[in-house]
């Protein structure tokens, strides 16, 4: 087997160095949320556990477009995949598309990879996490036309034409940190401001958190006094925060909480500490990251929720493995959320959200 960079995959300055010896561990079985019936929108769902399979029968070729990799959840999310991919023997090449705006860039590299991905040939199966909910819906529907099955790996699509899913409901997580916030500040402590911050305009899961965040705090002491959208890169997500405090004024020290997406929280940090804030307002996001897990160990971010990116990648493609091999298969599934705290942090498996240390962006595993 070799790994090799994917002349396909344009991000410039990362290494591609796998940390030493970090060989697939034995991850299963697992327990899982299976939804019931498949892709519900109410969030019906039942308590499974998951095995996967031991190997792959054959090589099978499948490709993978991701939103980015400027986030250190899809770095995560790529470790789970390259390592998933050895232990099971198979294919794989993976695309980024540079940021959630750069829908036609996505929709370019999905083409790219249909008509030539592996030597000439298109893929036996995809897996795609992609910028917009709706946007890539006919390439989904041609996909299933030409007997490339589909997974919808983690972001949700509206696609009735996909395979499977693995991937939470955002709105538990964004729900899961609002209920947390409220367990910390009870209405005894009186009233609280928060300024949230979701995530990016047109994905479903972004627009999933944000209504069970929002859901969380309707009708509580905790009112939410600004909220702002944008691509999970760490700049934007900086940028977002300065104007809110920009536009508080004087009245930003009077800010509770920051509530977003793990760049948010992490771009919070500094923007707090360069305005002497960082006492006043405290710090919670609704997804998981090294940065956040460093924080939270030194307690200046508070909480956060995880969907366990790096499990859902191998749930991803075990999923595809399966329907590939004609084998009986989930076809909604996804870890059960997890919030973790400096209390719980001890006793948690960070291996199921963070790639090991040392890990790099890895864009093709093949043979």
């Amino acid at each position: 087997m070799k790994i090799r960079n994917s002349w396909r995959c344009r991000l410039a300055g990362l290494a591609l160095l796998l940390a030493a010896g970090a060989a697939a561990a034995d991850w299963y079985p697992v327990p899982v949320h299976v939804w019931n019936p498949p892709f519900n929108n109410e969030r019906q769902r039942v308590d499974d556990v998951y095995e996967p399979l031991e190997r792959a029968t054959r090589r099978w070729n499948i490709c993978v477009s991701m939103p980015h990799l400027k986030d250190a959840y899809w770095v995560a999310v790529n470790f789970g995949l390259v390592d998933e991919a050895k232990r099971l023997g198979v294919n794989l090449i993976i695309y980024e598309a540079g940021g959630y705006e750069r829908i036609d860039a996505q929709r370019q590299q999905i083409q790219e990879c249909l008509a030539d991905g592996f030597d000439g040939k298109g893929p036996d199966g995809f897996l795609l996490s992609a910028v917009n909910a709706d946007a890539l819906n006919d390439l989904v529907a041609t996909m299933k036309a030409d007997g490339v099955p589909v997974v919808d790996m983690i972001n949700g699509i509206t696609s009735t034409d996909i395979s499977g899913r693995a991937a939470v409901n955002y709105y538990d997580l964004g729900h899961r940190i609002g209920e947390y916030l409220l367990e910390q500040h009870p209405a005894g402590q009186g009233p609280a401001t928060v300024a949230w911050f979701p995530g990016p305009d047109g994905p479903v899961w972004a627009m999933d958190g944000d209504n069970g965040f929002k859901d969380a705090m309707a009708g509580t002491h905790i009112e939410i006094v600004a909220t702002r959208n944008g691509d999970t890169g760490k700049a934007t997500q900086n940028r977002l925060i300065e104007e809110v405090l920009d536009e508080m004024g004087d009245g930003a020290a009077s800010l509770d909480y920051i509530v977003g997406n793990g760049p948010s929280a992490e771009a919070a940090l500094s923007v707090l500490r360069k305005r002497g804030l960082d006492k006043d307002i405290q710090v919670l996001s609704y997804y998981y990251g090294p940065g956040v897990h460093q924080a939270i160990k030194r307690g200046t971010v508070v909480a956060a929720a995880t969907d366990s990116p790096v499990l859902l990648a191998r749930l991803s493609l075990d999923m595809m493995t399966r329907i590939l091999e004609k084998q009986p298969y989930l076809k909604h599934v996804a870890p059960r959320v997890a919030l973790v705290d400096r209390a719980t942090l001890p006793e948690w498996d960070s291996s199921v959200a963070l790639p090991p240390r040392g890990f790099r962006a890895t864009f093709s595993v093949e043979e």
